[in-house]
């Protein structure tokens, strides 16, 4: 295993749990891995799969994530690709075929993609070595992030059932874990548990109700490059430029951007030209960038699950790094309504279905499996609907299996014919150029008189003999003369329909289930409060043990430890202060705060600590003495 690190990643050792995960995948065993954020997890199975024949699937929903794997396994002359929504039908089909019948290494696919008969077809004709599915948490419903897509996995082990499995995730409690097992099917229970302790991150809570002059101190005392998390947009955009009026090199990032701009911002902030980032929790998936010396959450995460991800990404490369969280006295009131804007009226969330299916135009009994462009912004403006909570309600939408959201990515062109068949042969007479790119639309493409298409547009091109910018401006004139409708290629989130659409009275949403994720939400809110709250528990035994390490032991170096060690340093000095004072005479403890000048309950306690110790003892007078 040794030479294949070093030959494909140039390591000489792995990391600290790794070694483990990679031997139970060889032995066949199926496997589920706990490691924390930025431990290594794609080598544990990237590895076995090299050093044998064979194809992995590896089932994950961060589109951003597969792209950079895609590239970094490609640039390191390993045959891969990836699956997604985001693709034309075209691309899809060339992709599956490589896996069946080309040396495909890896498959990188989104586990909406599962369910489509394309896949279902060829996944049985495939020489599959193991399943890795990423974020494994997401297939448990006591999980933070449970999505019923990952449910699928299980039906696809039925027709792999030799193929082993390995489960990655960095946030699962007992609970979860046990979950995941069963929904994947494993043939006995098999945790490796990585440790979750990061000892070179010095976490810290910061109670102030100037988070400004908390964060500049931050950032003027910790040497080199930082993210400063934030949940809303403008936040973002205020803070930054509240930073570079100090002075500071700051740039902002989310959502809101367009993706050319998040790219070269990404970029100017991974090769140092920016220090600080301030950005929401969009920013944060594929960075590469090891030496992040400080994350501050300036506003409260939902979850301890998203705040040690987030935090988690300073220090890893083993320096010195620290996680600071921001906390002010109005936190607990903006968290409490933030959590009920979570779960809106389940009246509410079937209205919001029934304007989303409205907004792309998806009739009843239409839909299923369609990937549709989704501007959630343009939508709720158009609905003057809070973005909140169409966010929340697209969420629990896609926890009861409707639909599900994905995450930006570069979208093909799609077309649909809104005219039939007979009424384009009347149409298409006497219009030379038109008559040629529809000859070949049709010629390349099925069911473009039924639904949305990805089309590619470099293909008619190349089909029709005209150039792509030809090709774009005959689909537009097209689209001005109602011929068809004609989305461009372009860059922003889909929306998968897991089913067809349905009349809103026979959208069920469990009760039960909602009233138990809310219940769990709430009990996340609570354990993230606690978090903030609490001065006198390590922050890294905190965290471990909210991840299920029973054993953890204190760091040494977040807050609360310091403030321990600096504590046991003062009560040190005052106790030999104290033994220097009795050592020249014997005195009352009234004295003794006397003459010591501090606060007497201090002294008090360290003196009844010292009579505990057996340090010193107390005369019949009341005087106190030094025990020899």
């Amino acid at each position: 295993m040794l030479p294949t690190l070093a030959k494909y990643w140039g390591y000489k050792q792995f990391r600290l749990g790794q070694e483990a995960i990679i031997r139970s995948i060889i032995e066949g065993r199926d496997t589920l891995a706990l490691m924390p954020t930025g431990g290594g997890k794609s080598i544990t199975y990237q590895l076995p799969t090299l050093a044998r024949d064979g194809l992995c699937i590896v089932i994950t929903p961060l589109i951003a994530l597969m792209k950079d794997q895609v590239d970094r396994l490609r640039k390191m002359g390993i045959a891969a690709t990836a699956i997604h929504s985001g693709l034309s039908y075209t691309q899809i089909d060339i992709a599956l075929d490589n896996c069946v019948y080309g040396d495909m290494k890896f498959l990188y696919i989104a586990p909406e993609r599962l369910a489509t008969e394309a896949f279902r077809l060829r996944v049985q004709r495939m020489k599959v070595s193991l399943m890795a599915v990423d974020e494994a948490h997401c297939i448990s419903q006591w999980g933070y992030d449970f999505r019923p897509s990952y449910l699928r996995i299980a039906e696809i082990r039925r027709m792999l059932p030799d193929v082993p499995v390995l489960a990655l995730t960095a946030s699962a409690t007992e609970l979860v874990a046990k979950d995941i097992m069963h929904h994947l099917g494993f043939a006995q229970p098999n945790i490796i548990r990585s440790s979750f302790a990061r000892p070179n991150l010095s976490y810290a809570v910061r109670h102030t109700d100037d988070k400004n002059e908390q964060l500049l101190r931050v950032i003027e005392n910790v040497a080199g490059s930082g993210i400063v998390y934030m949940r809303s947009r403008e936040g973002c955009e205020q803070l930054a430029e509240t930073l570079r009026t100090q002075g500071i090199s700051a740039s902002f990032y989310h959502a809101g951007l367009p993706h050319t701009e998040r790219a070269i911002r990404q970029e100017e902030w991974t090769q140092g030209k920016v220090r600080v980032m301030v950005a929401t929790n969009a920013f944060g998936m594929g960075i590469d960038k090891a030496d992040v010396r400080f994350v501050v959450h300036y506003t409260m995460c939902d979850s301890l699950e998203s705040y040690y991800q987030e935090a988690g990404r300073a220090g890893r490369d083993g320096v010195r790094s620290y996680a600071v969280l921001l906390s002010s006295s109005d936190d607990e009131g903006k968290i409490t309504k933030r959590f009920d804007a979570e779960f809106p009226p389940l009246d509410e969330i079937k209205s919001i279905y029934d304007k989303v299916c409205d907004y792309l135009q998806i009739a009843v009994g239409d839909g299923q499996y369609a990937s549709l462009i989704f501007n959630i912004h343009d939508f709720c403006r158009r609905e003057h609907i809070y973005v909140g909570k169409v966010r929340a309600a697209l969420n629990l939408l896609e926890q009861n299996g409707y639909m599900t959201l994905t995450e930006e990515m570069e979208n093909p062109a799609r077309i649909i014919f809104c005219i039939s068949r007979d009424d384009l042969y009347r149409i298409r007479v006497g219009n030379y150029d038109m008559d040629q790119v529809i000859r070949t639309l049709l010629r390349l493409y099925n069911g473009v008189f039924t639904e949305f298409r990805a089309i590619d547009e470099h293909a008619i091109a190349t089909n029709s003999g005209y150039t792509v910018e030809k090709v774009k401006e005959i689909l537009k004139r097209m689209w001005q003369m109602r011929i068809i409708r004609y989305v461009p290629s372009n860059t922003s989130p889909m929306l998968f329909m897991d089913e067809e659409r349905l009349p809103s009275k026979d959208l069920y949403i469990s009760p039960d289930t909602y009233l138990h994720r809310k219940r769990l939400m709430q009990e996340r809110f609570s354990n993230m409060l606690n978090y903030a709250r609490c001065d006198t528990e390590c922050r890294s035994v905190t965290l471990q043990r909210y991840f299920g390490d029973t054993e953890a032991t204190p760091c040494g170096v977040c807050d609360v430890c310091l403030a321990r060690k600096r504590q046991q340093k003062d009560d040190a000095s005052l106790c030999q202060e104290i033994l220097s004072l009795l050592g020249e005479e014997s005195l009352s403890t009234r004295e003794l705060c006397h003459k010591m000048k501090h606060n007497p309950e201090r002294v008090a306690t360290i003196i009844d600590k010292m009579l505990t110790e057996g340090k010193i003892s107390a005369t019949i007078s009341g005087k106190l003495i030094i025990i020899e």
